[in-house]
């Protein structure tokens, strides 16, 4: 038996590197006494009365399939929610699919517009999927490297620049995972311009639309004229602490939504019916318990900001999500030299900025979804390593 023909892997599957958030916190598995600043998940529970829901679901015998895009009262919930907080109209016919997570949804819109040789332009630093889901799709990624750009911010000009005729879309996550960047009226009016005038697609990845500390958050879809050109992702993990429910959404034009739907009916079918049940309640009536977790997040930034800028790693303030990106420069570390050292001698784990791009040699991503006594002890154990 020939096992190298028999087990061959398809080349461009085979050449993708493992993710560098996961591939990093394979260290940390049985590390005692280890406060981790790393995984991007909130630490609080999904709130009680979303979890009931979830149970009640189950009690009641929601057990099965649903249609490939949603159920119906979710989709509703969905539209109702876009046009009340987003200023957004999506009809929920025919302009929303329901996703396994934001990350789905981001794969299934690559796969759906894109051709073999398509370029999407990417800014980095960016979040670990967004580079290999384009390059499965077939399409090329152009990465807008951002790492020496004020707050890590993209600037319509910069976009122009990569603009070709081969562009088929530009990706924009605010605010960002890594960095916590986001954007005022005026920069996203800039944006769009340029946007509509080389008439590409946007694809608006918004999870962390709930957590936008210092300026209001504005939906790219909601400018003027941008609605039919661009692809919404939005979700529930992050703002309502649901990320083991992996339920997140897509509204956009019909056709692309059509074709997304087409790709999910083969691949996952629906996102799981207790999900859905719990997303309901989430819409309806989760926001007090989102505007709480985002007050604590605010203080808990503020304070690792702070702490981390004492200890000579210069960092800006984040204006969104739950990251700080922070410069380990002044060390003469890469991020992940000082990454491994401090897991090692402080158990303290964060991830190395090279996770989000190949200009991060200097950079750290630290998460604050954990408890500010954990905050407050990571900072001190950082101050110490710097110190040594």
């Amino acid at each position: 038996m020939n096992k190298n023909k028999l087990h061959k892997i398809s080349t461009l599957v085979d050449e993708l590197p493992p993710s560098g958030i996961r591939a990093f916190f394979d260290l940390v598995l049985g590390m005692d006494d280890v406060i981790s600043l790393g995984v991007g998940e909130p630490d609080f529970v999904t709130p009680w009365h979303i979890r009931e829901a979830a149970v009640y679901a189950l009690e009641k015998g929601y057990t099965s399939y649903t249609s490939n895009r949603g159920m119906k009262s979710l989709l509703e919930q969905i539209a109702i929610f876009t046009k009340k907080e987003r200023k957004i109209g999506y009809n929920p016919e025919n302009e929303i699919l329901v996703t396994v997570g934001v990350s789905e949804a981001m794969d299934l819109v690559m796969r759906a517009i894109l051709d073999s040789g398509d370029e999407v332009i990417i800014p980095e630093p960016c979040y670990v999927s967004y580079t290999p889901t384009v390059k499965l799709a077939g399409g090329i990624p152009v990465i807008l490297p951002t790492w020496e750009l004020p707050g890590f911010k993209v600037t319509a000009e910069a976009i122009e620049k990569l603009i070709t005729s081969k562009t088929r879309a530009i990706v924009l996550n605010y605010p960002s995972n890594p960095t916590g960047a986001s954007y005022t009226k005026k920069e996203l009016e800039s944006i769009a311009e340029v946007i509509k005038r080389n008439d590409v697609l946007l694809i608006s990845d918004e999870i962390y639309d709930h957590l936008s500390y210092d300026i209001p958050h504005i939906a790219m879809p909601a400018m003027s004229e941008m609605k039919d050109r661009t692809v919404y992702l939005n979700g529930f993990s992050k703002g309502h602490a649901m990320t083991g429910f992996r339920i997140g959404y897509a509204c956009g034009p019909e056709r692309i939504i059509s074709a997304m739907t087409k790709i999910h009916q083969y691949t996952m079918l629906c996102a799981p019916i207790v999900s859905q049940m719990a997303a309901i309640e989430a819409l309806k009536n989760g926001m007090p318990e989102v505007k709480k977790m985002a007050r604590e997040y605010n203080h808990r930034r503020r304070l690792l900001v702070a702490g981390l800028n004492d200890c000579g790693l210069k960092c800006h303030l984040p204006e969104g999500a739950f990251y700080a990106f922070a410069s380990v420069e002044s060390t003469g570390m890469t991020g992940m030299e000082f990454a491994t050292k401090l897991l090692k001698q402080e158990k303290v784990a964060v991830v190395p900025g090279e996770a989000f791009g190949s200009g991060g040699g200097k950079f750290i991503r630290l998460a604050y979804a954990a408890s500010l006594s954990d905050i407050e002890e990571a900072v001190r154990r950082i101050k110490s390593f710097v110190k040594k």
